[in-house]
């Protein structure tokens, strides 16, 4: 399924409340991972062959099928190019990230279906940044889509695709994980 089909609809077959808000606590405990640095235990909540991929968006005239690039992305990231990333943020080469980024991850508007044995979670994400004493902020809204696969009482992320709302995203650096 191409980036844009998958973001433009969820499918029919809603899950059952329970389930539902099941995927929501995992939504919300990956942020908290996330807020709290602890990003080696993120890493693990993804598939051995995860996809997560953020396409460039693009602006253009009315009457155009997507403003999503076909092809350019902000980032592609499998679980191994992840696991660099937490690599470095663990490191004392993470120079952009001296003093560590102060982030706050808010996902809300969460919409959930099931197609093919695969959970879909659909969600808006606002990401707030601070860093050091500096006044300023970073803010990232995006649309997100989560593709999940069950495992026990659990779920992994087997491909996430974010759609930043910006077409420029602002900052010194884009070092945190959104």
């Amino acid at each position: 399924m191409t980036t844009n089909r998958a973001i433009e609809a969820l499918d029919q077959e809603r899950l059952p409340v329970e389930l539902a808000w099941r995927v929501e606590q995992f939504l919300f405990r990956e942020a908290q991972l996330l807020d709290e640095r602890r990003f080696e235990e993120w890493l693990a909540l993804f598939c051995e062959d995860a996809s997560y991929e953020a396409p460039l968006r693009v602006t253009r005239e009315r009457q155009v099928d997507s403003e999503l690039s076909p092809t350019g992305r902000i980032f592609w990231d499998s679980k191994q190019t992840l696991g660099v990333r937490v690599q470095r943020l663990c490191s004392d080469f993470a120079w952009a990230e001296q003093p560590p980024s102060r982030t706050r991850h808010f996902v809300t508007n969460v919409r959930t279906s099931r197609a093919d044995g695969v959970i879909r979670a659909r969600c808006n994400l606002l990401v707030y940044r601070n860093r050091g004493e500096d006044p300023r902020a970073d803010l990232y809204s995006a649309d997100r889509l989560d593709e999940l696969v069950e495992e026990g009482e659990d779920f992994r992320i087997r491909r996430r695709i974010l759609v930043v709302d910006q077409a420029n995203l602002t900052g010194n650096s884009l070092s945190v994980l959104l």
